[in-house]
């Protein structure tokens, strides 16, 4: 999963410094830094406040993050299936 993919984007989408959204998430920049590289997953909770600073649904920021090799075997066609549809759907309503 990326998910500090998709929180970057969003934060840089609606003009957030990284050092003003850890500090709005009582987070340090740092630690911000490195879920935003891979590097570490946050906590559900840690990712609640950052999605709500950024108002950012968090079912959104699983969806988003998802890659193929998150799913079950045989399960890929049904997202390729519905992916697009959905990834529409986020954007009309972040947008």
């Amino acid at each position: 999963m990326k998910i500090g993919i998709i929180l970057k984007k969003r934060r840089n989408q609606v003009g957030i410094k990284q050092f003003e959204l850890a500090e709005r998430c009582n987070i340090s920049q740092t630690y911000l830094s490195q879920i935003e590289q891979g590097k570490k997953e946050p906590h559900l909770s840690t990712l609640r406040i950052i999605c709500e600073q950024l108002e950012l649904p968090m079912p959104f920021v699983f969806f988003l993050a998802m890659e193929k090799n998150d799913l079950k075997e045989g399960k890929e066609k049904l997202f390729d299936e519905i992916s697009p549809t959905l990834h529409s759907i986020i954007k009309e309503y972040l947008f």
